[in-house]
């Protein structure tokens, strides 16, 4: 499978889309000065205790305090404690462990208010993002992700991931790592570990201790509360969980960004750090790459499942979980054996844009798919086992119940995201409000351009809805010809499938925005 990231920063805002043979199938939005993201280290403190709740509310600097529950403590929890008053009172001098006593493990069943106190300050991991109006979910359970390993602090043991199946393999991994890994640290080794040179998991390890140190050295600060520790941007922990030779290209529209994306594929892959691109067009890179397009055509209430003659879903959100409906369309066969063979091959077409559909949307929690019903155990069987295959892909951990007899499937799914949501319908503008009349926009259009000529001399380029940009782009004497014998400037016109019906922008060769209007 051919895989492609493309990235594009604009205006303090980063998109991440990964396509997979040409399609979209993860989309990630970050915010240059995100102050949250999945795997970052803070000293919180505690501003109140739920004893209902067995869980605690602890202040990081967030408008809503994060909720940190009892299970999520960890068994080490008062090592960590006895950790933090060590290292702020400058009884801890450095950040080894080999040496450090380690406390007694707590009561997995206990009470959080036999372990915290109102205003203790306690070390602890961000688990969930921000989502709707509640606050991030964190963790005491500590852990620093790499590319092929997870360290752990305060653990001693070797754990290898289940997916490696060669023993041989297996004892390989866990003698290298037995003799390089620090003294008071556990280790987790990823999937992606399997068949991997000594050189590069040292390598690995070195830039886990490396993360450890630079924790320890700001817990010294003592700012409560505080950022100890940054998870690498969206676009490295995308290519550290994800990166492998299936990777064809990386496009980025940023050059910082480029640089940076390359010299940590230098350090993971330095063999092809070549495959990142910067790219300078002056066609939107997510236009460029039909993005956008893919956007409004995978969102939205009814989804069409491509390659299906006419089926379709349609995915409904309650309150309580999410409903997915396949529905045939118009396509019907005549005879009992061939509308059962149908049902099976469009129920598995279905369930492979429904695991696509997951990705993309970052859907999380209970889902409920309603499949067309299937009389055959045999075809249901072979549904579930399809679907289970095309879930595979899916880094979020997730449950997959065998059908029902009613043909329901049910599954659970992992969210540590705000679900994407992009808005596929637009206001119609002959209801409500008033809007400008479209020749007077182009009139305005003209406007602006002559007005803008006489004080840019670079190139121009009119971004536009593609409706516009057929009627200004229309025969042998269009608009766009008549603005170029009038003014002598060339006006290049880009459509673009995210605008709306009447908005524009005019932006120069150093894609800096001259003027935008939007109805």
């Amino acid at each position: 499978m051919k895989k492609e990231l493309i990235i594009s920063h604009e205006a303090a805002h980063s998109k991440i889309a990964l396509l997979e043979d040409g399609r979209l199938f993860e989309l990630h939005e970050q915010e240059d000065k995100s102050d949250f993201v999945v795997g970052d280290l803070f000293i919180g403190k505690v501003k109140k205790l739920a004893p209902n709740l067995n869980a605690a509310f602890v202040s990081i600097g967030y408008e809503k305090d994060a909720f940190l529950h009892y299970q999520d403590l960890g068994p080490q929890f008062l090592t960590y404690k006895k950790f933090l008053q060590d290292t702020i009172s400058k009884k801890q001098q450095n950040s080894s462990l080999k040496s450090f006593e380690v406390q007694k493990e707590i009561d997995k069943n206990g009470n959080i208010e036999k372990v915290l106190a109102k205003d203790d300050s306690v070390i602890l991991q961000i688990t969930k993002e921000p989502i709707s109006t509640k606050g991030p979910r964190i963790s005491t359970q500590i852990s620093l992700t790499g590319r092929f390993l997870v360290l752990i602090p305060f653990d001693k043991s070797v754990s290898i991931s289940k997916k490696i199946g060669n023993a041989e393999e297996r004892e390989r991994l866990r003698t290298l790592i037995e003799s390089i890994k620090p003294e008071g640290f556990g280790v987790i080794i990823r999937t992606v570990a399997e068949g991997k040179k000594v050189a590069e998991l040292h390598n690995d390890m070195n830039q886990l201790i490396q993360k450890w140190e630079n924790t320890f050295k700001n817990l010294q600060k003592n700012k409560v509360p505080s950022k100890v520790l940054s998870e690498q941007d969206k676009a490295s922990s995308i290519l550290r969980d994800n990166f492998n030779a299936d990777f064809v290209s990386i496009i980025c529209d940023d050059e910082q960004m480029v640089d940076e994306m390359r010299n940590y594929i230098e350090v993971i892959a330095p063999e092809r750090k070549n495959i990142v691109q910067f790219y300078d067009k002056p066609i939107p890179l997510m236009e460029y790459y039909n993005v956008e397009k893919q956007l409004k055509q995978s969102f939205g209430k009814h989804v069409n499942i491509p390659s299906s003659k006419g089926a379709y879903l349609v995915i409904e959100h309650t309150e309580a979980l999410h409903v997915v409906d396949v529905n045939s369309g118009n396509n019907i066969s005549s005879g009992n054996a061939a509308k059962n063979e149908h049902a099976l091959s469009v129920n598995k077409m279905a369930a492979t844009e429904i695991a696509r559909q997951l990705r993309l949307r970052d859907m999380g929690g209970i889902i409920v798919v309603d499949f067309i019903d299937m009389i055959s155990a045999d075809h249901r069987r072979d549904l579930f086992e399809h679907l289970k295959e095309e879930m595979a892909r899916d880094k979020a951990r997730h449950k997959i119940l065998p059908p029902s007899k009613f043909g329901l499937i049910q599954m659970t799914r992992q969210r540590t995201r705000p679900e994407n949501q992009i808005e596929t319908k637009e206001e119609n503008p002959n209801i409500d409000g008033e809007i400008l009349a479209p020749i007077v926009v182009v009139e305005r259009m003209e406007e602006v351009i002559r007005n803008i000529i006489q004080i840019e001399k670079g190139k121009i380029f009119l971004h536009v809805h593609p409706f516009v940009e057929a009627y200004l782009t229309k025969g042998f004497m269009s608009i766009q010809v008549k603005w170029f014998l009038k003014y002598k400037k060339w006006v290049t016109i880009i459509p673009r499938d995210s605008f709306k019906y009447l908005e524009y922008k005019l932006i120069n060769s150093k894609k800096e925005e001259l003027m935008s209007y939007s109805n």
